[in-house]
Parts: C-alpha cells; sequence; structure tokens
C-alpha cells in the first residue's frame, strides 16, 4: 500500500515547499509542472523520477489516485524538471511493476518497503536544455 493520505497531506503543506526548491537538482528526483483538471491552477508536485529508454518513470508512492498524476494523464502532457534541466513530457501511462524494473536497484529495496509497485511513464519530447525548452 503506498503512503496514506494523511502523510501526503501533511507534505503538501510542509515537506513539499522545501523539496520543491531541491528536487529539481537531485539525483533520482524532479518537480512535475501540472494544471489542475477543474482549477487550471499550475501546481509543481515533487516526485521520485528515473530516466528511462524514451523518457522518463516516475514512482507512485502516494499512489494512482494522487491528483498530480490524475492531472497529468487528463492533460496528456506536463513539464517534468530534474537534474537541472526541463523536459516536456507527453502520452503520460500508468503501469504496476512488482518488480519495480524501472527503479535503480537501491531505490527498488525502498519502494518495496513502501510497497509502492504503480508508475507512471512519460514520453520526453525534447533535449532538455539547462535553463529552458
Amino acid at each position: 500500500m503506498p503512503i496514506p493520505r494523511v502523510i501526503a497531506r501533511a507534505n503538501r503543506v510542509g515537506f513539499n515547499r522545501l523539496a520543491r526548491r531541491v528536487a529539481p537538482w537531485l539525483p533520482g528526483f524532479g518537480v512535475i509542472v501540472h494544471r489542475g483538471r477543474t482549477s487550471g491552477r499550475t501546481y509543481e508536485t515533487p516526485v521520485n523520477v528515473f530516466r528511462s529508454a524514451d523518457g522518463f518513470t516516475v514512482a507512485l508512492t502516494y499512489g494512482r489516485q494522487s491528483d498530480w498524476a490524475k492531472n497529468v494523464l487528463a492533460a496528456g502532457e506536463a513539464e517534468l524538471r530534474t537534474r537541472g534541466r526541463r523536459f516536456r513530457v507527453r502520452a503520460p501511462h500508468l503501469y504496476h511493476d512488482g518488480d519495480r524494473r524501472a527503479a535503480p536497484v537501491p531505490i527498488r529495496q525502498v519502494l518495496r518497503l513502501l510497497d509502492v509497485a504503480d508508475f507512471l511513464a512519460l514520453r520526453a519530447d525534447d533535449s532538455g536544455r539547462p535553463g529552458g525548452r
């Protein structure tokens, strides 16, 4: 079972404010910039992200029902800031992988302990040049 929703709510108010500032620079982390499905408001959500052959894979640590994941799926695109770069990502696809193959080996163990086995695959549209699209 992914991280409980009560922790997700607490993170949104506290930890995420700090994480949004440092996650775009740390290996294994990033920030998804997305629009609310009904509000149209822009949100920035820190995520665990891993490079894939055609883009990125995000571990859904709060589960498939996370608002940010629903927003990205509904829009069909978002921006990902990771490792000091910005990427336009599209074609989001949810999938379940009990082996957690998208994550590096040490991270697989952490995801296994947290019982996280759902992921969001994203295709990258651009080169991710530092500082721009």
